[in-house]
């Protein structure tokens, strides 16, 4: 059982990743959750990736009564309609792309519509916020951002550095966004977000997913909901109540293993096989307890109107204009 509270019309999550199979889904329909950002990738190449991909065709073959692939805004209406939850596809990497720019469209016409240009570390386009330095924005990661820009997928700056994240948002045409994390002012952790980087975000339209993982959340695992409800209302002060929503990086039936993959990847022989996932908070530990956040920023002093925009409504209005190619 979730925990229970008011139901918004329209529920998004901006990040999560799963062992996914048919009772997650079932949670997500529980929940009422209208789309799900689900992370495929992490650090697989473009042929693992399309492994990921099939997998998923499989999924919405084997499930097409609970979801349904997304790739438009328009298809996220239509399974709010049909009582099945969205599912859109992002990759919490660019290894996907191998250096090749052309590997953007052919992944977009799979149905990737959110990358980040870094995950952790200095990638061939940004640097993840892991590095002591960071260059900014690469000659590849600024081609790579136009490219993103005109086929309408999202660029994603959630674990990219700093100087980086600001950068990317200066030289994108459209709207980016972080799609799951938190004000480090909050929780002081250079993976949360700074004041400037989440101004400058809300200044140019972008969107801002507030993250449940409890590394990003004040006091961890024993954060509290009112806690994170007045952090969102305090950030909605700095960004405006328009420019966030929920991102929050939950995930659900992976072994501790995958953690030790997430940090690891290809890149070192180096190996962190003692960590382990955190215990979740008391209030969230699966899609079934979003509604109980949707009552706890009613609660914190909301307005209904606008606990309905953080809660889906931001996401689905951010996802019509971002997912259309460039005119």
């Amino acid at each position: 059982m979730g925990v229970e509270g008011y139901r918004p019309p329209v529920v998004i999550d901006g990040c999560q990743y799963a062992n996914w199979d048919r009772e997650v889904f079932e949670q997500m329909r529980a929940g009422g959750v209208s789309c799900v950002n689900a992370t495929i990738v992490y650090w697989e190449n473009t042929r693992e990736t399309l492994t990921r991909i099939a997998e998923w065709k499989r999924h919405f073959a084997d499930n097409a009564d609970l979801i349904v692939h997304a790739k438009s805004a328009a298809d996220v209406h239509q399974a709010i309609a049909d009582g099945r939850t969205a599912v859109t596809f992002a990759l919490q990497h660019c290894s996907p792309i191998e250096e090749e720019i052309d590997l953007v469209e052919i992944l977009h016409d799979l149905g990737v519509r959110y990358m980040q240009l870094s995950y952790n570390n200095q990638s061939v386009l940004a640097t993840g916020w892991m590095e002591a330095e960071d260059p900014g924005i690469t000659r590849f990661g600024r081609e790579v951002i136009a490219e993103m820009n005109r086929l309408g997928m999202v660029i994603d700056m959630s674990h990219s550095a700093e100087r980086s994240t600001l950068e990317a948002i200066e030289i994108s045409t459209r709207p980016i966004a972080v799609t799951h994390a938190n004000p480090i002012t909050w929780r002081d952790t250079k993976r949360n977000k700074s004041d400037a980087v989440m101004k400058a975000l809300g200044e140019s339209g972008g969107m801002l997913g507030f993250s449940l993982y409890p590394h990003h959340l004040a006091g961890g695992s024993d954060c509290t909901l009112p806690a994170f409800c007045q952090m969102v209302a305090e950030t909605a002060e700095l960004m405006g109540v328009d420019r966030i929503g929920i991102g929050s990086d939950l995930v659900q039936k992976q072994p501790d293993s995958v953690v030790d993959w997430m940090r690891s990847g290809k890149w070192t022989k180096q190996t962190n096989a003692s960590l382990t996932w955190p215990a979740p908070t008391s209030w969230f530990a699966g899609n079934h307890d979003l509604p109980g956040i949707a009552q706890g920023l009613l609660d914190t002093g909301f307005a209904k109107s606008d606990v309905d925009k953080i809660m889906g409504g931001n996401w689905l209005r951010f996802m019509e204009s971002a997912f259309e190619p460039a005119g």
